[in-house]
């Protein structure tokens, strides 16, 4: 079973953020598992979390640990 990772991103602020992260994380990690809760401002993930952080802010977002 792959770990799961779950970072905080506070400035995801709406459906379309999250739609932009879910996209940047499935981009980088193809076949990743990704949760998404943007009353909560988490995103979890399994896959390599270095690789998914860095397609987060390469999306323009802050990733930080949850």
């Amino acid at each position: 079973m792959t770990e799961k990772t779950t970072l905080v991103i506070n400035d995801m602020t709406c459906n379309h953020c999250v739609g932009t992260v879910r996209k940047a994380i499935e981009d980088a990690l193809p076949g990743a598992q990704v949760d998404v809760d943007l009353a909560t401002h988490r995103v979890s993930f399994t896959g390599d979390r270095s690789k998914a952080e860095d397609a987060i802010r390469e999306a323009g977002y802050t990733p930080e640990a949850a």
